[in-house]
């Protein structure tokens, strides 16, 4: 079974409880016996962001790894902080996201090429916001970018606003005293827009202002947010580390 590693916590003396989304299976969780122990062969393979292959048995409240072996432990996006959040951040997307046992191969597959992109060094910002559209279009929440949710009419190349509880943009004329409708840049809908037609190689030629990047983000916090009626909490980490790599308090 191939299954990514999204987290894992302690249980017992010696075992960790893991939560793992499989291509098989999608979302599940097992117990790693002994897995904490210093001389476990398995330790290795079942850490965060780890691409491995299982073999599980049956147990009375969990799958039980029987055997474990690593395909990929992307341990170059491991050696910086700010990296290492935003895979945090794709793992708990897919985490809060699905439930058990709803197999998804293709959204498998996404977080897997997520991985890799954020491994390689592709740009961690543009890997994120593309990860995160095509991760909508999959769960199907896939946001209404080219015409108004609130009149059906096209939308025109101006500044227009977003509702989240609609799910897509409003025009400039409905959106103005919507309740919990935000604005959006004709640049940043541009961009999200690209993102949702295009392949991902497509995706990574654009070049991106930082400040509509910073909107990008905050918009699809919101969207996110919203859909999952609670915060996340990676996202306050990697600002966090912003701020101390620019020397901010």
């Amino acid at each position: 079974m191939n299954a990514i590693v999204l987290k894992h916590h302690d249980y017992g003396e010696a075992d960790r409880i893991l939560t793992i989304y499989t291509r098989e299976r999608g979302k599940l969780r097992a117990l790693a016996k002994g897995v904490r122990k210093v001389h476990s062969r398995k330790g290795g393979h079942l850490e965060p962001f780890t691409h491995v292959s299982l073999q599980l048995a049956e147990g009375r409240n969990w799958s039980i790894v029987s055997q474990a072996e690593a395909q990929h432990t992307y341990d170059d996006l491991k050696k910086d902080l700010e990296t290492i959040g935003y895979a945090s951040y794709t793992v708990e997307l897919v985490e809060r996201f699905t439930l058990e046992e709803e197999e998804n191969a293709p959204i498998f597959n996404l977080l897997k090429n997520t991985l890799t992109r954020l491994n390689r060094g592709d740009p961690a910002q543009l890997v994120t916001r593309y990860y995160e559209i095509r991760l909508l279009d999959l769960l199907g929440f896939r946001p209404e970018l080219k015409t108004c949710v609130v009149t059906g009419e096209e939308i025109r190349p101006e500044n227009q606003y977003f509702s989240a509880a609609l799910g897509g943009v409003v025009s400039p004329g409905g959106g103005k005293d919507l309740s919990g409708a935000v604005p959006i840049s004709v640049r940043a809908l541009k961009y999200l827009r690209h993102f949702q037609r295009s392949s991902y190689r497509e995706a990574i030629r654009a070049i991106i202002s930082p400040e509509v990047q910073q909107e990008l983000e905050v918009l699809m916090q919101y969207y996110l947010t919203y859909l999952l009626e609670r915060g996340l909490n990676t996202p306050s980490f990697l600002r966090r580390v912003r701020r101390e790599s620019k020397g901010e308090d």
